[in-house]
């Protein structure tokens, strides 16, 4: 049942991220290869930093083919409704929200398989929610989200901490990873909706 719902987090998360990246590609106006390779790297990207890091090799996209069979679909379904999903303005934001929730959670389990620290497991999170948003933005010549002053991977963090303040309290644990992959999206949404965002630090160029 665990391991099925893992699996399922994965499958949902390689979706919404995969349809965020074909749309930010749709926005620049790509062509559809172009398309297909920003839905690739958005939903992958992460995940495949992520395994690198803790050597899982090869890495799990290159072992389990449903990963590129999802990527796929969702790049091409997109392309195909882009002219209704358009009309609906936060499309891209809400898919990019319900990623980053799946994926922090997601990765915060493949640490916690492994058996390391808290901390380590809630960077792991953080990495595969953000990282594959990172390389998209980088592609299409934007600033990424996490660099911006938008709480992004602070929703990630604050959501692997109550993950593990609900294991602490023995929480029924798939009950635990739906909760706090919705309290990851509601931060996202809430930090956006009122403009919440983390301080500024920067140096003002002096007037000559």
């Amino acid at each position: 049942m665990n391991l099925n719902f893992l699996q399922l987090i994965d499958i949902l998360g390689t979706f919404a991220f995969a349809i965020s990246g074909a749309f930010s590609a749709m926005e620049k106006k790509l062509d559809p290869f172009g398309v297909l390779v920003m839905a690739f790297v958005t939903a992958i990207g992460g995940g495949t930093l992520r395994d690198m890091l803790i050597g899982d090799l090869p890495v799990s996209w290159l072992r389990n083919e449903t990963a590129t069979i999802v990527i796929f679909v969702s790049s091409v379904s997109a392309m195909f409704f882009a002219g209704f999903l358009k009309r609906l303005p936060i499309t891209l934001f809400v898919f990019d929200a319900l990623g980053l929730g799946l994926f922090t959670i997601y990765g915060i389990e493949k640490g916690i398989q492994l058996h390391f620290t808290a901390g380590i497991c809630i960077a792991l999170g953080t990495i595969t929610a953000c990282f594959g948003g990172v390389i998209r933005d980088v592609l299409l010549n934007n600033v990424p989200l996490l660099f911006r002053k938008e709480i992004y991977a602070l929703a990630c963090v604050v959501g692997g901490l109550i993950y593990y303040a609900f294991k602490g309290l023995n929480f029924d644990p798939d009950i635990s990873k739906i909760l706090c992959i919705l309290i990851i999206v509601a931060i996202r949404i809430i930090a956006v909706k009122f403009r919440l965002s983390l301080p500024l630090f920067y140096i003002q160029n002096k007037k000559s």
